[in-house]
């Protein structure tokens, strides 16, 4: 490359007018526009990703060898609301699903097998092989204290109130710090007046109680299996679609061709009254402000400082650096600081106003872009989009996964490399792909179209943990 990079040549490109540097197209990397002097900001999509760290030359490769982050571990925030946008005057389409007792929608209809405590998990699975239901298996449920306790509880009743599910077979050991019993009051508990778990869909089996729990096992998903056969799918507006959103695997290209996707698709569902789920609150840190700005109002925009803070704290605790967060995977694909990652991920949240901000395992109740509490763990996070009652996922991805949660993942590949590499993994290609084509694939799996992931049978849970382990 030459010196002069005012005009980049056809392989890079400036993402903003106010950017320092351009980004390759065919390796995701960024190269210098201009001279960068030893601490300047360094910029990209028309933000700061962090401070040069020596000269830096036009035309000279920009990385971890000339770059660093600067978050700060305490911030200060202040309201500046943006304009809203409005909700479209279009006819809302529609997709045929499953209305459930509470009025909320499911978009698949099998029999889920959630396991209160890892001891039963093998039970759990030989009964899903015997019976065709889903298990998920995770090692929690017991030995587990104060918060570790109740997020294991929250996200479990998230996963046997979801609206996908046809019927659930919650299987205990019985001696287990998380007792049926216990986990039935929560269920019990109306969350509010919009999600209250249909319990005629659910079946508890203590495996201590009975003399053999598979064959028990077995005759209670059968049950559940028969009357799950009794529902039927019916047209309802798209405005009911509850859609997750996540990245993993990113490289340099997921803010330049899926996330802005992405974005795009979440601010056209939205504005059809949808509900979109931004999570990986890691992944804000940087660019946190441009999603603090849209909330709809000042106590939601203090509800998103305090989700911001309270993780920084979280790392804090541990002793941790709380820009600490690009993988190997992500470097090699030429992400290098925090910021830069979080600027790319938070632009699957598109331009929608931030209606609600949700703890883990609260359920989505507002139309609009919802953040919700978790980490940028990749089976953490859909593991939270699906207990906050996401119907799907859209999870754009530079490095390639095969990963899905019990929900359909659609894997949205940012290059046409990996696409065509792992046909078996990716749902769609945001390098060619146009946003109807997106649309018409979101609106066919909420028909009953299946995902890679579900093909593949690739759907785990992964629970947040925290503390000790007695």
């Amino acid at each position: 490359m030459g010196n002069d990079m005012n005009q980049p040549d056809a392989s890079m490109t400036r993402i903003h007018p106010l950017d320092n540097v351009a980004v390759d197209l065919e390796n995701g990397h960024k190269y210098a526009v201009r001279d960068i002097r030893q601490g300047e900001e360094v910029i990209k999509y028309g933000f700061p990703i962090g401070v040069a760290t020596r000269d830096i030359t036009a035309g000279e490769h920009v990385h971890t060898h000339n770059l660093k982050s600067q978050i700060a571990p305490h911030m200060e925030y202040t309201y500046h609301p943006a304009d809203q946008f409005h909700p479209a005057e279009t006819a809302v389409p529609t997709i045929n699903a499953y209305v459930r007792p509470d009025g909320r929608i499911g978009i698949r209809n099998d029999i889920w097998i959630i396991p209160t405590v890892g001891c039963v998990d093998q039970i759990a699975e030989k009964i899903a092989e015997a019976t065709g239901a889903l298990a998920f298996p995770h090692p929690y449920g017991c030995s587990q204290l104060g918060d570790d306790h109740s997020y294991t509880q929250k996200t479990l009743c998230g996963l046997i109130r979801h609206p996908n599910a046809g019927g659930v077979l919650v299987l205990g050991l019985g001696c287990e710090n998380n007792q049926i019993s216990e986990l039935k009051k929560m269920l019990e508990q109306s969350i509010d007046e919009t999600v209250v778990a249909d319990l005629s869909r659910v079946r508890f089996l203590n495996a201590q109680d009975v003399g053999d729990e598979i064959e028990e096992g077995i005759r209670l998903v059968c049950e559940l299996q028969e009357k799950a056969k009794e529902d039927r799918r019916e047209k309802v507006p798209v405005s009911r679609l509850v859609i997750g959103l996540k990245c993993g695997g990113s490289d340099g290209l997921s803010g330049i061709t899926a996330n802005p996707m992405v974005g795009r698709i979440t601010d056209y569902f939205t504005k059809m009254g949808a509900s979109c789920v931004l999570t990986e609150v890691p992944e804000m840190f940087g660019a946190e402000q441009i999603l603090m700005d849209r909330c709809i109002s000042e106590p939601i925009f203090q509800k998103a400082v305090s989700l911001i803070n309270d993780f920084k704290a979280y790392y804090i605790s541990h002793g941790q650096p709380v820009g600490e967060n690009p993988s190997p995977g992500n470097k090699a694909g030429g992400i290098t600081t925090l910021e830069e990652k979080s600027l790319g991920c938070v632009q699957k949240g598109g331009s929608a106003p931030v209606a609600d901000v949700l703890a883990l395992g609260e359920p989505v109740r507002k139309s609009g872009l919802n953040l919700l509490w978790g980490p940028g763990n990749d089976i953490v996070s859909t593991t939270n989009l699906t207990a906050a009652g996401c119907h799907l996922i859209l999870f754009t991805t530079g490095r390639g996964t095969p990963l899905g949660a019990p929900v359909p993942t659609l894997k949205i590949a940012t290059n046409t490399v990996l696409a065509e590499k792992k046909r078996s993994w990716i749902d769609f290609d945001a390098q060619v792909g146009s946003d109807e084509e997106l649309v018409r694939l979101i609106m066919e799996t909420a028909d009953g179209k299946s995902a890679k992931n579900e093909i593949n049978g690739c759907r785990q849970i992964a629970i947040f943990k925290d503390g000790v382990t007695l």
